[in-house]
């Protein structure tokens, strides 16, 4: 096992490659100005897509492009209520038979809290068995 190691070599420490022949791709130094009056530089590729906002590093603001680029603008949906989702599943009609309904049943006292149950009348019930 000893004479598989190699002696002198850090593992991760450095590398034994060349870069003899190695040709490096065209970049660009794009430039930026945040908020707060810092002016710095990025550099990138040529070929790459440059972004209208990029943030400072010395103050991690929001720094613009001051080449002109400008931010797009994005589209917002709008937020779906519940009222939006009810209305995707029922009509309006629907819903207005469904409220009365309820409404009736609540007044009749067989849904809804317990403390407000009206009492079933024993002579109502009477005259329904024997009819």
């Amino acid at each position: 096992m000893g004479d598989r190691t190699l002696r002198g070599a850090r593992l991760g420490g450095q590398s034994f490659e060349d870069e003899r022949g190695i040709e490096f791709a065209a970049r660009q130094q794009v430039g930026y100005q945040c908020a707060n009056g810092h002016h710095f530089e990025i550099t990138m590729s040529v070929e790459a897509e440059v972004p209208a906002n990029w943030e400072c590093p010395r103050c991690g603001a929001l720094g613009l492009s001051v080449d002109g680029i400008l931010p797009e603008e994005k589209v917002e949906k709008p937020a779906r209520t519940h009222w939006d989702m009810l209305l995707e599943r029922r009509s309006i009609k629907e819903l207005e038979d469904i409220l009365t309904e309820r409404l009736e049943l609540l007044r009749g006292g067989e849904i809804g809290p317990a403390h407000l149950h009206r009492p079933v009348k024993k002579t109502a019930a009477k005259k329904k068995v024997k009819a």
